[in-house]
């Protein structure tokens, strides 16, 4: 394939595979750092995610290519349950965009760990299909990584970021911050 107009190579591409692979690492870990650490990370490092999968070109999506996704259920759940054990009571917020919310009396319950590791998966796979380093791969990669944003995980990431901002900014969860700092 040809570098130039190649969306593999793309400025923003790259730009998305550094954070992209920065989130994943970081979610991989969670529970090395304490709440707050955590809380505080995801708030500036979620938005960054989601602008630069925003900023994705386009790619032509060749469905022939049979993709290799890595994220496991067992990773998922690791993920998942990993942050949901750090953000312990915190983990709950009230869902607001849920397709079923228009029709119900009662609010809808959602988890912050549980928007993150859909963002893992996708995010992870997008990951283990760039490092392959198989052009035709990386662009299907791309291709589908930028759809999936559209069509999933990108309400995912601004769920998980509204429900971190009320955490990140409650003044009692600030206060718990600093005492810890003395």
């Amino acid at each position: 394939m040809v570098k130039e107009n190649n969306p593999i190579y793309d400025r923003n591409t790259l730009e998305f595979v550094t954070v992209a692979l920065e989130y994943c690492t970081f979610v991989e870990t969670a529970g090395q750092a304490d709440r707050f650490a955590f809380v505080d990370k995801m708030v500036k490092l979620l938005p960054l995610l989601y602008l630069k999968a925003s900023l994705l070109p386009e790619a032509a999506s060749d469905e022939d290519i049979d993709l290799e996704l890595s994220v496991t259920e067992d990773m998922y759940e690791a993920v998942r349950s990993r942050i949901a054990d750090l953000l312990g009571d915190k983990d709950t917020y009230l869902e607001t965009f849920h397709p079923d919310m228009q029709y119900s009396d009662t609010p809808i319950a959602a988890f912050i760990s549980e928007n993150l590791a859909d963002v893992y998966q996708d995010v992870g796979n997008f990951v283990s299909l760039f490092r392959q380093g198989i052009e035709e791969v990386m662009q299907e990669a791309v291709a589908v990584c930028r759809e999936n944003f559209r069509s999933y995980w990108g309400q995912q990431t601004l769920n998980a970021l509204k429900a971190l901002h009320a955490v990140r900014y409650d003044m009692d969860e600030n206060l718990e911050s600093v005492e810890e700092e003395i």
